[in-house]
């Protein structure tokens, strides 16, 4: 099964870049030719350029969380996100972006896509580090990941 692990973030608006952040700590821990691990500065449809021709993704991103604290990690399905809007106002969320690319006959996305989210405070400040909360998450995001690839890849620490 080829797998796409993919951080997703702004690496210049703090806690937001975290899906960047976890990718980078992963870089020598997964030893599987049937897996990338690749990042994204990006969302929408954009993201759709990046995941064309895997069987699976797992994507990494910063989320807000109604009931969670800031550094709190979670595993969420495509179906199981609330995405009120894009990223952008020029684009379209990622549910949104699937649903037109598999309407007009988009046949090689993955089937599968995980999301594994770290729960971070918004903030439009500008700044390259996280904050102490969601840095301290990134051992438990990892392990996450890591977790998700037990059942079906080979060759990861």
């Amino acid at each position: 099964m080829k797998t796409l692990i993919l951080g997703i973030g702004n690496p210049i608006l703090q806690d937001d870049g975290v899906g960047l952040h976890v990718v980078q700590h992963m870089q020598h821990m997964v030893h599987d030719s049937s897996v990338v691990l690749d990042t994204a500065y990006t969302g929408g449809l954009n993201l759709l350029d990046h995941m064309r021709g895997y069987d699976r993704a797992i994507l990494i991103d910063a989320v807000r969380h109604e009931a969670g604290r800031p550094g709190d990690v979670h595993r969420f399905s495509l179906s199981d996100t609330k995405v009120t809007h894009a990223g952008n106002p020029h684009d379209v969320s990622l549910p949104e972006a699937l649903l037109l690319a598999r309407r007009i006959g988009e046949e090689h996305l993955p089937k599968e896509i995980i999301i594994v989210g770290i729960v971070v405070n918004p903030s439009f400040e500008f700044g390259e580090q996280l904050s102490d909360e969601v840095e301290a998450a990134i051992p438990r995001a990892v392990q996450m990941v890591l977790s998700e690839l037990k059942n079906t890849q080979r060759n990861y620490t």
